[in-house]
């Protein structure tokens, strides 16, 4: 960047003021990194300095790779976006509607008017939710003994629908499925199926479900944010799950996660290797939801998550939020973006031809300090661009 100690100062700033414990941003175009910039410290407990090759629980920023697999997968003629996925996973085709309880407090389920597809998992319109933005599903999941899927637990994927696949648009474990379908559509584990297509040939080399001695050592706790202030915690993802946790498992670091954004700016291809199809990117790039718009989500779990109001009016890719209006920051409309849940977040601008990536490890979601220093980064980015 034209002016990368402008960017740096921003990251110095928060850390400084004690916003978030550290911080790694990172900005690309289409030819390379253009800045890559780290301050503060990886645990507050051990004072270990954040530095760039610092290694994050990068959670539903593992989404767009699970994604990036389904497509590979419907390229080979092996998945199919608008066909019933029973007819590969038989389990979804008995999956139930949550109609709410009766006076004895018992669930009341009926069966779908609809069969979940494809389309549905990858777009959050197929009626799975998360319990920590749905009250709803937390009580059912308190009666029935379901767990989080954080437990990497079979059991925890086996919640009943919301509503009737694609009726509206609700945040949750439907990636989880799409990383299934993976997996039983290419015979492979979904960690090894992504370091084979995606990884390897991304040169992605700190990126995986499952941490070494190496990724370990340079890990980033994972802070709480308690009226005392930040704590870190010892929290890991379940290193030996039932299921590799295609909504939200992935370790990675933001310079390998530059490498993935940059591979979808520049329509399915980075350093010669070829991930996906141009025309598949652009699919991937564009409203795939209909008129259906994505609304707050509202915290059931204040531990967790904050309300997420940035996602109120958006439109949903496969599997992107886009924004159809410019935003305050700069960003163009038709950009694509998420997070991951200990606030760490991403935007690809295929209009500027710029993504930026930046990683802290702090919760609850959509937590107010580290949202304004990554909304200060990027208008920071624009500014310059």
């Amino acid at each position: 960047m034209a002016n990368a100690a402008a960017i740096t100062a921003i990251l110095k700033r928060a850390t400084d003021a004690g916003d978030v414990p550290g911080v790694v941003a990172s900005v690309g175009d289409r030819n390379g990194t253009l800045y890559e910039g780290s301050a503060g410290v990886r645990s507050l407990t051990s004072g270990a300095p954040m530095t760039s090759d610092t290694v994050f629980w990068i959670a539903s920023m593992t989404k767009a790779v699970t994604a990036t697999c389904a497509m590979q997968l419907i390229e080979r003629g092996k998945l199919a976006l608008d066909a019933p996925v029973a007819n590969l996973l038989p389990e979804l085709g008995r999956v139930q509607v949550l109609d709410g309880f009766d006076d004895n407090g018992e669930a009341k389920l009926r069966a779908p008017k609809r069969a979940i597809t494809l389309r549905h998992l990858l777009t959050h319109t197929s009626g799975f939710s998360y319990n920590m933005w749905s009250q709803d599903m937390k009580r059912y999941q308190a009666l029935k003994k379901i767990p989080n899927v954080g437990s990497g637990l079979n059991t925890s994927l086996t919640t009943p629908l919301l509503f009737d696949p694609g009726d509206r648009w609700e945040y949750g474990i439907s990636i989880d499925w799409v990383g299934k379908a993976v997996e039983q559509a290419s015979g492979m584990k979904l960690g090894q199926y992504m370091k084979t297509h995606i990884f390897d040939p991304l040169a992605m080399h700190d990126t995986g479900f499952k941490l070494g001695d190496s990724q370990s050592a340079r890990r980033a706790s994972v802070h709480v944010r308690k009226p005392e202030g930040l704590v870190a915690t010892s929290m890991v993802v379940e290193q030996n799950p039932e299921f590799e946790g295609g909504g939200g498992g992935l370790y990675s670091t933001v310079t390998d996660y530059m490498k993935f954004a940059r591979m979808i700016l520049n329509g399915g291809t980075l350093n010669g290797a070829r991930v996906l199809s141009t025309d598949t990117v652009a699919t991937m790039s564009k409203n795939a939801m209909g008129p259906t718009r994505c609304g707050v989500m509202t915290s059931a779990d204040p531990g967790s998550s904050n309300d997420v109001n940035f996602t109120q009016g958006m439109e949903w890719g496969l599997s992107f939020m886009i924004n159809a209006q410019k935003l305050a920051t700069g960003r163009s409309p038709g950009s694509l973006a998420w997070a991951g849940l200990a606030n760490s977040y991403y935007w690809i601008d295929p209009t500027k031809g710029m993504t930026g990536v930046l990683a802290t490890q702090v919760l609850p979601f959509a937590d107010a300090k580290a949202l304004k220093l990554f909304q200060d980064f990027e208008t920071e980015v624009y500014r310059q661009h």
